[in-house]
């Protein structure tokens, strides 16, 4: 009987690592989530506890290892006061350079580090402008650009012998049980899902079974690349992308979407401890190396995704 290959998981307890933890327990591997807290999914996989921060009993786990996975960094759904803006950076760099020290004192290290980072990195992209592509995005400016680039510069400047490195620059990812979906739905079926501000700015989304099915593909030696837009092929703009979450979350938004004018969103944001940019930037993004590689999404198309599972 094989052994399991294992997957080191750090960053798994949210949305994302939640459903990847059991995509891959599913397709057979051994998953070790690096946590700070017990989980209530310990029985499904193994935890081991780690800051995110120092070396600890928890590097043990990565020698043979497939991969490690990292999706750590504090959410950026709040306000970009100077303590915030402290701790996404630092979630960031912290724990990508703390795995990467693991792996150079590893005796046989891992054969894979994937490092998230996120697809906000490019810049605001209006019109008909190109989609930005991993070879000729056009990276944009401020705050969370710059979390971005100092994030990826944190992995890049580690170079190791036998770890292959991936990057993935993720979208928005879209998914039943949790996510951005929970209050875009709650929104819609009040009838408060219409365009946002103009409505002009586009946005790339990902489902999350894509998002599992990438990671799948890397590990199974098939994606081959270092660097993964991890985006729908159909970016959409912001009022068509609001009219098919309207369509798929039903009640009163089936039939009348409100418009929020910037403005009061501005208001709204400062009520609720979050920044208008996760809604008003544009975001135009193409997988291009994805495609180029031969990847198959499963959901590409918007409406078919929201009515998924």
């Amino acid at each position: 009987m094989n052994t399991p290959k294992k997957i080191i998981l750090a960053g798994g307890s949210g949305f994302l690592g939640t459903h990847l933890a059991k995509s891959l327990t599913d397709a057979g591997y051994e998953v070790v989530l690096l946590s700070r807290r017990f989980t209530s999914q310990a029985k499904t996989w193994r935890t081991a506890f780690w800051d995110g921060e120092t070396l600890g009993p928890w590097c043990a786990e990565l020698e043979g290892a497939q991969a490690v996975i990292n999706l750590c960094g504090r959410s950026v759904d709040c306000r970009y006061n100077a303590l915030n803006r402290r701790i996404i950076l630092e979630s960031r760099l912290k724990s990508t350079r703390i795995l990467c020290i693991a792996i150079k004192q590893a005796e046989v290290p891992p054969k894979q580090i994937i490092n998230a980072a996120s697809a906000t990195i490019y810049a605001d992209t209006r019109g008909d402008s190109p989609a930005n592509d991993e070879s000729e995005g056009v990276i944009g400016e401020g705050f969370s650009v710059m979390v971005c680039r100092e994030w990826e510069a944190e992995f890049n400047r580690w170079t190791f012998d036998t770890t292959k490195q991936i990057c993935l620059r993720i979208a928005i990812t879209l998914g039943k049980g949790g996510g951005v979906m929970v209050p875009l739905n709650r929104l819609a079926r009040l009838g408060l899902g219409g365009r946002q501000g103009s409505g002009d700015q586009y946005v790339s989304w990902l489902h999350v079974d894509d998002f599992c099915g990438i990671v799948q593909n890397i590990l199974n030696g098939n994606l081959t690349g270092s660097l993964y837009n991890c985006a729908s092929p159909q970016p959409l703009r912001n009022r068509e992308f609001m009219r098919c979450i309207r369509k798929a979350a039903g009640g009163l938004g089936r039939f009348i979407g409100i418009p929020t004018p910037a403005w009061l969103l501005k208001i709204g944001a400062a009520l609720i401890k979050t920044e208008t940019e996760l809604i008003l930037k544009s975001r135009k993004v193409a997988p291009k190396n994805l495609i180029h590689d031969g990847y198959e999404f499963r959901y590409a198309d918007l409406n078919h995704a929201l009515n998924s599972h």
